[in-house]
Parts: structure tokens; sequence; C-alpha cells
């Protein structure tokens, strides 16, 4: 009788033991499923903070070279199309400067590697496939959204972009314009942008949140409307295209795509 009860006693301590194993799993799970529904207010603020430091930057660099600029060399010099060249250059290399250097300054754990920004390698002709691919959709996909938002009045398609030039009366003034605009420009604002604020915010969140809010932050400093959706839309696709080849140059090529078409559409239209 004694070896029956005690194998009757072990089968109920291994039920119990399955039983508590079970309902440990069940506890895991539960725990699981309410910390992805909480809301992890820090990670929001981290987000938060990088997206504004980046517009701060970018918006106080203006003032930063602008104001010095007008005050030494005057504002004949600063409204020439050397001057300006010279000013828009000038803020890409401050705001690019003070984001991705100033962090590690403060916090050497902040550091900003050539791979966070999408740098490493050289382009290569897979990169330049996929930029034309590129943007050909950011031209369709743009080009149908701001038909749509223009049918309900709620943007105006056709308005004209300020690109900080105009009435360039020499082909040097236009040649000055076209390497500011279509080749200075396109690399600065991708290594800002899809470089170091995308990157980071990719390793914190993810890479559908870090797309979302890197189109948003760029596409709001641009000001305008229409050009505000356009960009907003390319960086999307171009953050797409980083994530494809693991690096930054595609996206520079497709942006240089898009600025290079815009340029000449101004020029043949009179407005440059």
């Amino acid at each position: 009788m004694k070896k029956e009860e005690l194998e009757k006693e072990l089968e109920e301590t291994k039920s119990q033991l399955e039983k508590t194993k079970t309902a440990l799993k069940k506890s895991r799970k539960d725990l699981k499923e309410e910390k992805a529904k909480a809301v992890d207010w820090n990670k929001i603020g981290r987000d938060v903070l990088l997206c504004a430091w980046v517009g701060g930057v970018a918006v106080g660099a203006q003032f930063i070279v602008g104001y010095p600029m007008l005050w030494i060399l005057g504002k004949s010099f600063f409204t020439s199309t050397i001057g300006t060249t010279i000013y828009s250059a000038l803020v890409y290399v401050v705001t690019a400067l003070i984001v991705i250097f100033v962090p590690w300054l403060v916090k050497k754990e902040w550091k900003t590697s050539k791979k966070e920004l999408g740098l490493t390698d050289f382009p290569t002709f897979t990169d330049i496939g996929i930029s034309i691919l590129g943007f050909i959709a950011t031209i369709l996909i743009s080009g149908i959204v701001l038909n749509i938002l223009q049918v309900f009045n709620l943007v105006d398609a056709s308005q004209t972009q300020d690109v900080g030039y105009s009435n360039l009366m020499t082909g040097f003034d236009r040649a000055i314009a076209f390497i500011s605009l279509v080749v200075v420009a396109p690399f600065a604002e991708e290594v800002i942008f899809r470089g170091w604020l995308y990157g980071k915010l990719k390793t914190t969140s993810g890479v559908v949140v870090a797309t979302i809010l890197t189109a948003l932050v760029f596409g709001t400093l641009h000001g305008q409307w229409n050009v505000g959706i356009t960009v907003a839309i390319m960086s999307v696709i171009v953050c797409i295209e980083r994530e494809l080849t693991g690096t930054i140059h595609a996206g520079i090529l497709t942006h240089m795509l898009k600025n290079g078409v815009a340029f000449g559409l101004l020029v043949l239209s009179g407005a440059l």
C-alpha cells in the first residue's frame, strides 16, 4: 500500500507542477501583453526630443549664420547669388555639426558612427537603380496626393516653391544655384534627416515610427503645404531605400534627381 500511495502522491505532485507551470506561462504572457499595451513615455519623450533637436537646430542655424553675414557683408552681397549660396551652404554645415557633434560632446555614449548615418561603403549600381525607382515613385505618389487635396481645396498644388533664388540672369548664377540646390542641399539634408535623425529614431522606436516622424519633421521645415507634402512623401520613400540598401546613397541620388527636375522646371518657367 505504501508504494501505491507514494506513486499516487507523486502523480498528484507532477500534476500540480504542470498546473503551476501553465499558470506561470499565462502570467508571463499576460505581463508581456500589458507591457505592450502600456505607453512608454520615456520612448515617446526621447523621440519628441530628437525631432525638436533637429528642427530647432535647423531653424536656429539660419540665424546663427544669417545675422553675422548680413552685418559683416551687407544686404546687397547677402541677397546676391553668391551670398545666398554661401549662406545656404554654411547653414547646412552648422546644422550638421551641431546636430551630430554636440550630443557627443555632452555625453560620449551619444557618439554617432558612420553606420548610423548610413554613410558606409560607396554608392553602387543597385543604389542608382533604386534611386531612379524612388524618384519615379515620389513624383507619382505626390502628384496623386496633391491633386486629391486640391480637389477639396486643401492645398494649392501649383504654388511655386521659394528656393531662395530669383532673377538668375547669367549662366554663372544658374550654375551656382544648381550646385547649391541640386548637389549641396540633397547631400546635407539626407545626412541630417535620413542619416542622423532616422538612425536615432529607428534605434528607439523602430522603422515605422522613425519613418513617419522623420517625414513629418522634414515636411514641416519646408514651410509651404504643397512642397511639405511632396518632400514628406519623398522622405518616406528614401527611408525605405535606406532599409533596402543599408545606406543613404540611394536617398541622396533620389533627392538630387527630384531637386534637379524641379530646378529645371523653375528655370524653364522663368521663375529663376
